[in-house]
């Protein structure tokens, strides 16, 4: 997948079927979206979403910066989905000050040679969040791209959205966040040293730092799986500060791997949060965090997903 990051000045030479939105999440319903970019694929058009770093909330100060996808996973997720061309267009205030009509002529048809575009029924983009999916239909024509309006997915009668699996996230319900995404809650990143105190109690684990801008769900343990060079390995998940054996607020996830016994410092894994299982707390000594950690693992080996 072609990324282009970190500029304004860009020009496709391939003609292009294209997606428009924050992605935050990739729920179901931006899979539709995807869907229909792919589908066209079919008929020579490039794969290509095009998405705002940093997005227009964090911007203009309406949003904390919690991302329930970052840019990392953004790779690997838009990657797999079979995504083509990846744009992140830089967000200033004197890119979102630029008129929609200017931005579908000058962007959209002219620098990425967009012939088909999906466009959530919620799309809002340009001076003020002004274009919307209806102009497009309008637009398109002249600019010679089609449009098609995708309505927005409904699960149990509630439309899904970013917001939405946002709220499962923070209070901890992960089947209902997966159900919102189509797959468990990612979080992606490098295999850090820990303080080995799980290896030397007999349960050696794999540490992740999520990035700070990761939103997270309520410190704890998890049910998880692990996935390692495209492996999936069952796991239980801690995310917190680990308090029995550490006084340092740095927020971790540190996940055991059923049947795994590999060194794997620096490398990359993928962990999926599938279920809470209890809260993080502290311990009146290590020999009673080893207790509980056995009573853990022993749940974590009879989850059934």
């Amino acid at each position: 997948m072609e990324i282009i990051a970190n500029t304004t000045d860009f020009y496709l030479d391939r003609e292009t079927a294209v997606a428009i939105g924050k992605f935050d999440g990739i729920h179901i319903g931006h899979r539709r979206l995807l869907e229909e970019i792919r589908e066209k694929k079919k008929d020579g058009l490039c794969a290509c979403v095009f998405t705002f770093d940093p997005a227009p909330a964090v911007l203009f100060g309406q949003s904390d910066g919690k991302e329930l996808t970052t840019k990392e996973e953004k790779h690997v997720l838009f990657e797999r989905a079979g995504v083509d061309i990846l744009i992140e267009f830089p967000m200033t205030p004197e890119t979102a000050a630029t008129a929609p009509e200017v931005f579908a002529a000058e962007i959209l048809a002219e620098r990425m040679q967009a012939r088909f575009l999906a466009a959530g029924s919620d799309l809002s983009f340009g001076a003020g969040g002004s274009g919307n999916a209806e102009l497009l239909q309008r637009l398109g024509p002249e600019l010679g791209f089609r449009v098609k309006t995708i309505a927005k997915v409904c699960l149990d009668g509630r439309e899904v959205s970013s917001t939405y699996v946002r709220g499962c996230v923070e209070k901890g319900d992960m089947r209902l966040a997966e159900k919102l995404l189509g797959m468990p809650y990612p979080v992606l990143g490098t295999v850090v040293k820990g303080n080995q105190l799980g290896r030397n109690l007999g349960f050696p684990t794999v540490n992740l730092l999520p990035r700070e801008s990761k939103l997270l769900p309520p410190n704890g343990v998890y049910f998880s799986q692990v996935r390692h060079r495209g492996r999936l390995y069952r796991a239980i998940s801690n995310v917190g500060y680990k308090p029995t054996v550490t006084e340092q607020r740095v927020m971790g996830l540190e996940s055991y791997l059923y049947d795994f016994q590999e060194d794997i410092y620096g490398e990359p894994i993928e962990v999926y949060l599938l279920e809470y299982s209890r809260p993080e707390r502290r311990f009146e000594s290590v020999e009673a965090l080893r207790g509980q950690l056995e009573k853990d693992i022993k749940a974590g080996a009879a989850y059934q997903k």
